[in-house]
């Protein structure tokens, strides 16, 4: 007797590294995406200070692209614990990290990042649940400046999104991810003029950058409770534009959405390659 086989669904005959339902803005700026997740706790290793592991518990729909968060200057993984759950509840392995110590300069950061990705692709007890060649970076402040400065290292990376960067270095013309640059208006730590606003005009190799600036904002926006519903819409429609290729979210990136109660400034180079 023949075996039929049944037809792959659409989505994944057009783009196997699809992950969730179609996004809407509802879900994007909910506090959860539609994936459940779990946690693994990570100790302390040679390239980078432990952190922990948030992760998808299905993997019906395949594997998924992973994503490694810094801290800022003096600040632990807790500063940046709720991109955790707000990223992998959307369809990827997230791992939020402390650095070998809290005073670490961003390029130090960014080989920190570096080392995580690799322990989560290579070691990690969910090690099976990712795709290696989908890989991402994000940081706060001069962890923010770390994720550059990984970018450059490591152009492979698909996606990178600097929050309110810090880094001495202005020209990122080496950096080829495609890169969302976060700045917040009111920034005194790493004001804009000196920072988000001289990185995003500077990364000229990138096929594709993004600026985002959080209307009213100071420098710790990224990592407090006000802002998290605009960075977690656009965060993971970027994750998931780039990491994913999820043309699905383009309609939130372009056209760039207008300033307004949240958003002080926007600039894409849409449409996307």
């Amino acid at each position: 007797m023949a075996l039929t086989l049944a037809p792959l669904p659409a989505y994944a005959a057009d783009n196997p590294y699809e992950r969730g339902p179609a996004p809407t803005a509802a879900a994007l700026e909910a506090a959860r995406g539609p994936f459940a997740t779990a946690t693994a706790i990570v100790a302390r290793q040679s390239g980078f200070g432990g952190g922990t592991i948030y992760y998808p518990t299905s993997t019906a729909e395949g594997t998924f692209g992973a994503v490694a968060i810094s801290p800022g200057y003096t600040a632990s993984q807790s500063s940046v614990a709720w991109y955790g759950p707000r990223l992998a509840s959307h369809g990827f392995v997230v791992i939020t990290i402390n650095t070998l110590s809290v005073y670490d300069d961003p390029d130090s950061r960014g080989r920190q990042l570096l080392a995580a990705l690799d322990y989560v692709v290579s070691s990690s007890t969910v090690r099976s649940r990712v795709d290696g060649t989908r890989l991402g970076v994000m940081g706060h402040s001069m962890g923010g400046g770390g994720a550059l400065r990984a970018s450059v290292t490591r152009p492979a990376l698909q996606a990178a999104i600097p929050l309110a960067g810090w880094h001495s270095t202005k020209n990122w013309s080496g950096v080829k991810v495609p890169t969302m640059v976060v700045g917040a208006e009111s920034d005194t730590v790493a004001p804009v003029s000196s920072h988000s606003e001289p990185f995003y005009n500077s990364i000229t190799a990138a096929p594709d950058k993004a600026y985002l600036e959080l209307k009213g904002a100071g420098h710790s926006a990224p990592s407090t409770q006000g802002p998290n519903v605009t960075i977690g819409k656009y965060s993971v429609s970027w994750l998931k534009r780039f990491i994913d290729n999820d043309t699905r979210y383009d309609q939130f990136l372009c056209p760039p959405p207008r300033p307004d109660s949240r958003i002080s400034e926007y600039r894409d180079t849409c449409p996307h390659a």
